[in-house]
């Protein structure tokens, strides 16, 4: 008996995600500066607390987005994650 190879279809699920970030006051340089512990290496900065707050988003979105294809491409590769 033959099996044919067949490819498995990528499975999309919007998560919501809670996250803790901390966010400084830069009385120096004016403005806040941001980061979120969970995600090494996520931090950004703005003038006022809403833009930090939707830079964080921004930055976190963009930080799991990488991770993800990242982990994909190690899959494809066949490497352990």
């Amino acid at each position: 008996m033959s099996h044919a190879a067949t490819t498995a279809l990528p499975v999309v699920v919007d998560v919501a995600v809670n996250l803790t970030a901390i966010v400084r006051a830069e009385p120096d340089a004016g403005g806040y500066s941001a980061s979120i512990h969970a995600l090494p290496g996520c931090h950004t900065q703005g003038e006022t607390l809403d833009e930090v707050r939707a830079n964080l988003r921004e930055a976190a979105e963009g930080w799991l987005a990488v991770a993800h294809e990242d982990g994909l491409a190690r899959d494809a590769a066949g490497e352990a994650p």
